[in-house]
């Protein structure tokens, strides 16, 4: 026997490791963050008509839910319907300014997408309408099920 070594071929991982750390970063950069702002735990009312709502543009719709207390969440966070809508108005309007985007008689170009679960009260619902007109919005939708959901 010889005393020869033997020598051992080893893969260079460092081109994968890099590979699957660009996918990663890709994936977290294109997320859709959409869900979180969804209170699922609210009962929507049912409506055999309802559709999905069109999007038009590229800004995102000012999204509120509303529980059967009358409480205003967004982003699972309970909020001050006033302040957080004067907030959100404030920054669409400095947004639009910078894109150079007119905004027509104060009217903010964004809907309002108001998911109240069935149980709110009207008037509850009607005061949230009511603030988020005050700061501009004109453009409305509540969310509604085309069908009961079975649990």
């Amino acid at each position: 026997m010889s005393n020869h070594q033997i020598e051992r071929a080893e893969p260079n991982l460092t081109p994968l490791l890099d590979m699957v750390f660009q996918l990663i970063t890709f994936f977290m950069l294109v997320i859709n963050f959409k869900g979180a702002s969804l209170d699922l735990s609210l009962k929507l009312p049912v409506l055999g008509s309802a559709r999905p709502l069109d999007k038009h543009g590229k800004l995102e719709p000012l999204l509120l839910n509303i529980d059967t207390g009358g409480q205003v969440n967004a982003y699972g966070q309970q909020v001050d319907v006033e302040r957080y809508v004067s907030r959100e108005a404030r920054l669409l309007r400095e947004q639009l300014r910078l894109s150079g985007t007119p905004v027509d008689k104060g009217e903010l170009p964004v809907s309002v997408i108001i998911r109240a679960d069935r149980a709110a009260p009207f008037h509850l619902v009607n005061h949230v309408l009511k603030v988020c007109q005050d700061q501009g919005y004109r453009q409305f939708a509540l969310s509604a099920m085309s069908h009961e959901e079975k649990h």
